[in-house]
């Protein structure tokens, strides 16, 4: 192999020349190198173990091994080592073959304009693992290279135009270079319209098409700012996910979110019950009641005539002259013009708006599913937010505070996550754990038993000592007012048990508070569902029991949330004083699963009501807003960041889980009997005359037969797909199993994420493998050439010692 000529040089040899002369050696033997180890590992029977977690790395020998260490026990490669490592694929990752190819070319060209040497006075930096550093002066490299760039000129002529330049987008390289890539991608017929581009002869209409396309996009980039404006709740959010963290926060999410169900619910009603029958009153039964003002507590009164609730709407086909028979039977249309069948529309429009929450939830479920378990594991996410995290957009002094704040909490709830993992129990420890456990559930078990009997007992009082109640407004608020102080003294008593288990986890503590107050509320909705339609139908045959069970469900709503702000200003306030002044542990935190489990509550009653008061959706839409404010001024005000920060990532989809197959699922169940199996009221509603409310449908059908053969698909439809039980069934189906694909979709992509992690692992630990190798190896090359080169000066040595000793 042919060196290069020897300079004599009165000047100290310094690391960085030798690291130039040993890279270019290097890297012209660099081949010949990899023959000699395939041989050196062919004679001596090596092979190519995998490593274990504690295997021991294999070398040479001993002294090999600390040829790799430096002085203060960092790893110190050769320039040959140095050399390997920039062409490992690891030191290429996100480059495409593309553009090495073509950036090779160009330094190549740009390189062989210079000459063949820097000069002296301009020595060149040490060697690093960098793509740059291969030797551009040969011939046949430059040759290889340029075919290289041929093939990949070839190969972007083969492709779309889009696909061309979305591939040259997508590469490393300057825009000249870039420039001259497309250039000579062009075909001949590209080239003369790029030409006559340049030269300005675009049409009229090309002109027009673009500047609207620029008009548009600049439209959309002045309005983007607005739109994130509109956001509601939107700077609020991020001070308390910065102050607070991710589990407070999950709170307020959870809270838009309802927000967000009960808008959607509420719309179809506005427009196709509730404006309608305020478009076309009924009219008027008697006299009009005055407002005393106790209608706000009992939802009676004067608003008992009103579209609030459902004795008010008729049952008569609107938009139709109308003369009702003596006997109080169904109306029938006389008239031309479009009918509006009022039963029909109550009907389908309360159970279209439960199918499209159901769908709404089945698709929130499944996408906060993706959402939450997407990532394997939190390997690697510290860093990443130490360093990735800050949005240098950022120009507004409370903006950069808020960021800061969010960036600091969310690298404590990391820490505490991790921690957690590091806790072991023994084997006696978990006894003595599960047996605490079993205790308290069994204690928080009987509060949740006694409160259901409490409730039953009262229910059957009142139904027994006051058949007539419907008409007494102010004994109404009596079980509403039973109901709700059980709901705020149970969970209480839960967290003071919660204290005695004391869980290493702060997600496991959260979600065992929030079953348990799941199950108490729960059961006690059960039994309210069964004492309406169980036992108030019976006793008041002679009145309207839906107006009643609406009137129920109002109060429920109302007193909730009056107890509600009593226990956020003075229980939250006087719990603050008695932690700061008393106990001196400063203020208290918030209680998440309490919260919660209250937003559930409120959203069941709102969804068990829809059906005999069209308007509770309005009424918990603005529950919540007031909410909102009075939550977070609380907060603020009250409580402090937890003193064990966790990371909620999952608790979204908890809460949304919660929502649906608890509350949605049992709300669905109960209108669902009241629909098929109770009798309506024979004195109010849309269905005074029919048997059960679904005989509407049956009614309307029997109609369209009689019109005409142009509407006989709907009584086909009709028949077939809602009275028909198996589509009902078949669809459930459906959503259920979107739900499980999705989570088993979920769980194979943290599969895979785990063995890709593993693989990587895996061929790191090859890669310091084969590095070791190729270390050695090449120190066994150089200590043979210095031995050689020893032993061929030694006869010269000798012979001069002859001659002076001659």
């Amino acid at each position: 192999m042919a060196q290069p000529p020897a300079l004599v040089l009165n000047v100290p040899e310094t690391p960085e020349d030798q690291g130039s002369c040993d890279e270019g050696e290097m890297h012209r033997s660099f081949h010949q190198l990899l023959q000699e180890q395939s041989q050196c590992v062919a004679e001596e029977g090596l092979e190519l173990q995998p490593r274990g977690p504690g295997a021991r790395a294999p070398t040479a020998s001993e002294s090999d091994r600390q040829a790799l260490l430096g002085p203060e026990g960092a790893v110190v490669h050769s320039t040959a080592t140095l050399r390997i490592l920039a062409s490992m694929p690891s030191r290429t990752i996100g480059r495409s073959r593309g553009a090495i190819i073509s950036q090779y070319y160009n330094r190549t060209v740009r390189l062989r304009r210079r000459g063949s040497r820097p000069q002296l006075s301009h020595p060149g930096r040490s060697a690093r693992p960098s793509l740059r550093l291969y030797d551009l002066e040969l011939d046949s490299a430059a040759l290889q290279e340029e075919e290289k760039r041929v093939l990949l000129v070839k190969e972007l002529q083969g492709l779309t135009v889009a696909q061309r330049d979305h591939m040259l987008r997508a590469m490393p390289l300057s825009l000249a270079e870039k420039r001259c890539l497309r250039e000579e991608t062009l075909t001949p017929r590209e080239k003369r319209w790029g030409q006559r581009g340049r030269r300005g002869r675009l049409s009229c209409c090309s002109r027009l098409r673009y500047a609207c396309v620029l008009a548009w996009r600049d439209l959309g980039l002045g309005l983007l700012p607005g739109l994130q404006a509109l956001a509601p709740w939107r700077r609020a959010l991020k001070r308390i996910g910065g102050r607070f963290g991710s589990s407070v926060l999950s709170y307020f999410l959870f809270l838009k979110t309802l927000l967000a169900f009960n808008a959607l619910l509420l719309l179809p009603l506005l427009a196709f019950i509730v404006g309608v029958q305020a478009a076309f009153p009924p009219a008027g039964s008697g006299p009009v009641r005055a407002f005393t003002g106790l209608e706000l507590l009992t939802g009676g009164g004067r608003f008992t005539d009103t579209v609030m609730y459902y004795g008010y709407y008729s049952n008569t086909t609107l938009n139709q002259p109308c003369a009702p028979p003596p006997d109080g039977g169904q109306c029938t249309p006389e008239g031309g013009g479009l009918p509006y069948n009022m039963p029909l529309a109550y009907l389908f429009t309360v159970g279209a708006a439960f199918f499209i929450t159901c769908i709404t939830l089945v698709y929130s479920m499944s996408r906060s599913f993706g959402e939450s378990y997407r990532v394997g594991s939190t390997s690697g996410a510290h860093a990443i937010t130490a360093f990735c995290s800050w949005d240098h957009k950022v120009t507004q002094k409370w903006a950069s505070r808020l960021q800061h704040d969010k960036i600091r909490t969310h690298l404590k709830e990391l820490l505490a996550e991790w921690q957690l993992r590091q806790g072991s129990r023994g084997v006696c420890g978990r006894l003595r754990r599960a047996a605490l456990l079993a205790l308290v559930w069994l204690l928080c078990l009987g509060i949740t038993f006694g409160c259901t009997v409490a409730v039953y007992i009262f229910s059957e009082l009142l139904v027994e000592q006051s058949p007539v109640s419907a008409e007494r407004e102010e004994a109404q608020l009596a079980l509403p007012l039973v109901v709700c102080l059980l709901n705020l003294g149970a969970p209480y008593l839960y967290r003071c048990l919660a204290a005695l288990e004391r869980h290493s986890s702060p997600v496991m503590e959260v979600c065992v508070a929030v079953c348990r107050n799941l199950i108490l509320k729960m059961v006690i909705l059960g039994i309210l569902c069964y004492h309406w339609l169980g036992r108030r139908v019976g006793a008041l045959k002679d009145q309207c029991w839906e107006n009643f069970v609406g009137q129920e469900l109002y109060r429920l709503m109302v007193m909730d949330f009056l107890f509600t702000l009593l226990d956020t200003f003075f229980g939250e306030l006087v719990w603050r004083l008695i932690s700061e002044k008393k106990l001196g542990r400063g203020k208290p935190e918030f209680d998440i699963a309490r919260n919660v489990l209250e937003l559930i509550y409120g959203q069941t009653l709102t969804w068990l009501g829809v059906l005999f008061a069209p308007l509770l959706p309005a009424m918990q839409i603005a529950k919540l807003l007031l909410l909102f404010y009075v939550k977070k001024m609380s907060l603020m005000a009250n409580c402090q960041a937890p003193h064990r920060p966790w990371l909620a990532c999952h608790m979204s989809t908890v809460f949304v889980s919660l929502l649906c197959f608890p509350s949605f699922l049992g709300a669905a169940i109960f209108l669902c009997y009241a629909v098929w199996q109770v009798k309506p009221s024979s004195v109010c509603g849309p269905f005074r005359t029919l048997d059960t409310m679904y005989e509407a449908g049956k009614v309307w059908v029997r109609r369209l037969e009689k019109a005409g053969p142009r509407v006989s698909w709907l009584p086909w439809v009709h028949r077939y797909l809602v009275e028909n039980t198996f589509p009902i069934y078949l669809v459930s189906a459906l959503l259920l199993a979107v739900i499980y694909f999705n989570i088993q979709v979920v769980k194979g992509q943290r599969k895979v994420i785990c063995l890709l992690k593993d693989q990587i692992s895996n061929e790191g630990e090859d890669k310091i493998f084969l590095i070791n190798k190729l270390h050695s190896v090449y120190e066994r090359k150089e200590r043979g050439r210095v031995g050689g080169a020893q032993e061929a000066a030694m006869p010269l040595n000798l012979l001069t010692d002859d001659r002076d000793a001659w």
